[in-house]
């Protein structure tokens, strides 16, 4: 396994049923979830899934409700145990794993952030902020001080008294995102973990996700059925639908070329102009003007800078450097573009 690869997920089933195992043959053999169900009364819940996410990286996944998101997740610290297939943390089979080392992993390897913020409602900010290092068996004194860390640095400094049922849904969510880092784990599990905000709320705690990402470099893998939010917030994005996975990668790539009908459905009313950035689609080959723009600059901003001069192309910038240049026929094209095309090459509308 790569080195850089934090977590990787091989030909991963799930089934639930009293037979599991006669039904994963049966799904080998090209039997569909609704035909599962329908004739064997048993539920695809995952079918070969294969993801590697990189360390230091914030992996999205993606789906409408019932693709399997939540499922996968709960695979990761085994909650859930698979039908097949395996799942490896730094190179080690967590479902290999026995009682102590799954403590071990679940307790200083990954911590979890919930979408109904799972606080103890008779425990204060900072007591529900240590827990985590007090299963560990940190000293009282010790994780206090440590929990008060991640109580500051997530805004909620004055509320360490206060319990869960004083706090705004934000701020709770600000105490498990607390209690999270607290444990100083290298993965960071997130289901859903915004979904229950308003919209204002949920745009901050996107926002305090990623300026804490920029600092900490954590392994993040987010769950999420919001496009705008995985677009937001990810490095990488696996959409599943019905249990399987349609298309991974950059998301980017995925706005410019969708796999399938299913994927153009989930970016057909984004706005191209705030995800797409200008390495998308400038031209590698191509000399700009005097005009420069960062590479890594939305579509939108760089059509702002280029609009006093539209006629003269501009060269694309990385650190400073060279790489390339936007026209701005292309940039247009790219924002406006109504019906994007597939993988495949056929053109959905």
């Amino acid at each position: 396994m790569s080195a850089n690869i934090k977590v990787s997920i091989k030909n991963l089933y799930k089934i639930f049923g009293n037979n599991s195992e006669d039904a994963l043959q049966r799904v080998l053999d090209g039997l569909g979830k609704t035909e599962l169900l329908a004739q064997h009364n048993h539920v695809l819940g995952l079918n070969n899934i294969n993801i590697d996410i990189p360390e230091k990286r914030v992996q999205v996944i993606m789906g409408l409700s019932g693709s399997g998101k939540s499922t996968l997740i709960r695979h990761l610290n085994r909650l859930i145990d698979p039908t097949a297939g395996q799942v490896l943390v730094d190179g080690e089979d967590v479902l290999q794993m026995d009682d102590k080392q799954l403590r071990v992993l679940r307790q200083k390897k990954m911590s979890m952030v919930f979408q109904k913020f799972a606080l103890m409602p008779h425990r204060t900010v900072a007591d529900n902020a240590a827990y985590g290092l007090r299963l560990q068996g940190v000293r009282a004194s010790e994780a206090k001080e440590r929990a008060q860390k991640w109580i500051d640095r997530v805004g909620l400094t004055g509320f360490e008294k206060s319990y869960p049922s004083q706090l705004s849904g934000g701020m709770q969510q600000r105490v498990g995102l607390a209690r999270a880092l607290a444990t100083d784990a290298d993965i960071l599990l997130m289901d859903e973990a915004f979904s229950a905000l308003d919209p204002l709320i949920r745009t901050d705690m996107q926002d305090v996700l990623l300026e804490l990402q920029k600092e900490l470099n954590k392994t993040i893998i987010f769950i999420t059925h919001d496009l705008d939010e995985a677009l937001r917030i990810g490095d990488d994005i696996a959409i599943l639908r019905d249990g399987g996975l349609v298309q991974q990668g950059d998301p980017q790539d995925i706005v410019l070329r969708p796999s399938d009908e299913y994927v153009s459905d989930f970016i057909m009313d984004i706005n191209r102009g705030r995800v797409l950035k200008v390495r998308s689609i400038m031209d590698e080959k191509a000399i700009g003007g005097s005009l420069q723009i960062d590479v890594n600059l939305a579509l939108e901003d760089a059509m702002q800078k280029m609009k006093d001069n539209p006629a003269q192309p501009a060269t694309v910038t990385r650190d400073g450097k060279p790489v390339g240049a936007l026209d701005m026929r292309s940039l247009i094209d790219a924002i406006e573009r109504p019906a994007p095309e597939t993988a495949s090459g056929n053109v959905y509308r």
